[in-house]
């Protein structure tokens, strides 16, 4: 979350990180059941970092925060409400100044107690720029942010002035302007407290972490497996319904459904594309295809001067008009993507701010006019592009393949268009990250709320926390601003779309298509469930 100022409208938030996968392999036990009764085995993708709360911005260690920390809120897996957790009460008179109360008897998993001094050493540990945690973006709306986080030099602090505990279980927090419903926002687990063993041990604490929720870690071994183990002392009343989970990282999610369907694996939440003609014959109604806030977009690295330079807005207009979204989507994915029209999600209602006629000509399939705005743009960098992905979950190298050959087709010029397949998404994170990518690339985005903001600050916004691109321009990030700073919800929204026009116009990132959220799961599992995010709902799964 990106900008001085936030939106009084607000909607309820709800948790979740960017983008994703899904990776790992074989069971530990005839029938997936891992080594234990109750235990579920659920495919998994590797985290790009350790499991620091602020520093997971992807759905795949989002998951496992999800089942090992609670924070002063919790999002309700079927409806998104804003629900207190740690809270008792979170109050205020002013809507800047808020006083946090904490309700009896939490604990960490080590058995020490959760304090103010728990999260108010948590929130400052993200926000100091020395500790390169990828959310600390989340609390620059707390006085003295910019102090232990300033845009260049040292920092003048170790802590924001903005957060003081008060005793063991009440803390203020002073914001930099209004934000109504600020206390929403709190179930991202960016928020959550840390125990004293993360700041004394560190290195042992990321090599197992320990957290206050429904679930402890029996193991974990990188790139391979970790295994989660219901909490009997847990003092929350969302209590695992199971005995715990071992996730277990797959490099093909053709493999990790294939385990499925053998008996060697409990839980498939990415259905891979190859499957999808076979899913509902295999499966029945332990298939789940439900809408989701995801949108799959293609965005182009502008800080490369080949892709930036002027003109090349119209050559990535007409790239993305050469891109055949309703063919990919039918013939790849069976009905769980609909092509893309705008920049948000048709999850979040009209009223929430989606308009599907944003995107316009840009999103409509046109061979001639694609290669005519190609032409009058100066053509493709070096006569030629490559597409970057991981291709270890999502169906990805399917689709690569097909927008490549969308566009070799609709241009007529031979294969311009080429793939460029990274193993691994932690790699390809890591390259993306770092702006080492020289071509269009995959960046898809599950939203952490459902607030049309939050599917174009993050991304958009000069700087943002996930804008792999640095697209900037200042009218968008002057309506951006406005748009927070409005408190009527209908005019704030229409400046949000305003500023979508914007990037019709510039075309930094091209919408390709939104998308649902899949799983399957065994037999012997019962009430599986994924949230509007499209993550399973684990705590709430039973095992027969």
């Amino acid at each position: 979350m990106r900008g001085a100022t936030h939106a009084k409208w607000v909607a309820c938030a709800m948790a979740v990180a960017l983008a994703a996968t899904a990776c790992g392999g074989g069971s530990d036990g005839g029938g997936g059941g891992g080594e234990g009764a109750g235990i579920i085995s659920s495919s998994w993708g590797d985290p790009q970092n350790p499991l620091e709360p602020a520093n997971t911005n992807e759905v795949q260690g989002g998951k496992v925060l999800d089942m090992l920390f609670r924070g002063l809120k919790r999002y309700d897996p079927k409806t998104g409400e804003a629900l207190n957790m740690v809270a008792e009460k979170i109050e205020t008179t002013d809507s800047q100044n808020f006083t946090v109360t904490l309700k009896d008897g939490w604990k960490f998993s080590n058995d020490e107690p959760v304090t103010a001094k728990s999260f108010v050493d948590a929130w400052n540990y993200a926000a100091d720029v020395r500790n390169k945690q990828n959310n600390a973006t989340f609390f620059d709306n707390i006085v003295g942010y910019a102090d232990v986080h300033p845009a260049s030099g040292e920092p003048k602090a170790k802590t924001m002035s903005g957060l003081v505990v008060k005793d063991d279980k009440t803390f203020t927090v002073a914001l930099k302007a209004k934000f109504s419903t600020w206390p929403d926002t709190l179930g991202y687990q960016a928020f959550s407290p840390l125990p004293q063993s993360f700041f004394t041990d560190h290195t042992g604490w990321l090599a197992k972490p320990v957290g206050n929720g429904p679930y402890t870690v029996d193991s974990y071994t990188k790139g391979t497996a970790m295994k989660l183990r219901a909490w009997d002392g847990y003092p929350g009343t969302d209590k695992a319904l199971n005995g715990g989970v071992d996730l277990k990282v797959y490099t093909d999610n053709n493999t990790a459904y294939t385990d499925l369907i053998s008996g060697n694996l409990d839980l498939v939440d990415d259905v891979p594309a190859q499957q999808l003609k076979n899913v509902k014959a295999d499966l029945g109604d332990r298939y789940i295809n439900q809408p989701a806030l995801i949108i799959q977009t293609l965005t182009f690295p502008l800080y490369d001067a080949q892709w930036n330079k002027t003109g090349m807005e119209k050559v990535r207009q007409g790239i993305s008009m050469a891109i055949n979204r309703d063919e990919i989507t039918r013939q790849i994915f069976r009905e769980t993507r609909t092509p893309a029209k705008d920049w948000t999600s048709p999850a979040l209602g009209e009223k929430g701010g989606f308009n599907p006629t944003l995107c316009g000509q840009y999103c409509t399939f046109d061979p001639a006019g694609a290669k005519k705005l190609i032409q009058e743009g100066g053509g493709l960098p070096g006569g030629r592009m490559t597409l970057t992905s991981n291709v270890d979950t999502g169906s990805h190298r399917d689709w690569m393949d097909a927008v490549c050959n969308s566009i070799n087709n609709a241009l007529g010029d031979g294969p311009v268009c080429t793939v460029n397949p990274v193993g691994t998404f932690a790699d390809f994170r890591n390259q993306q990250s770092s702006f080492k990518l020289t071509g269009p690339f995959r960046s898809g985005w599950q939203a952490d709320y459902p607030l049309i903001q939050n599917f174009l600050e993050p991304l958009y916004y000069t700087g943002a926390s996930s804008n792999y691109g640095k697209f900037s321009d200042p009218e968008f990030d002057k309506l951006v601003d406005e748009a927070n700073q409005e408190s009527d919800a209908a005019k704030a929204i229409a400046k949000f779309q305003d500023s979508e026009k914007i990037l019709a116009a510039q075309m930094p990132a091209i919408p390709l298509w939104y998308q649902n959220g899949s799983a399957g799961y065994a037999e012997r599992l019962s009430d599986v469930a994924l949230n509007q995010f499209s993550v399973p709902v684990y705590n709430e799964i039973k095992v027969s």
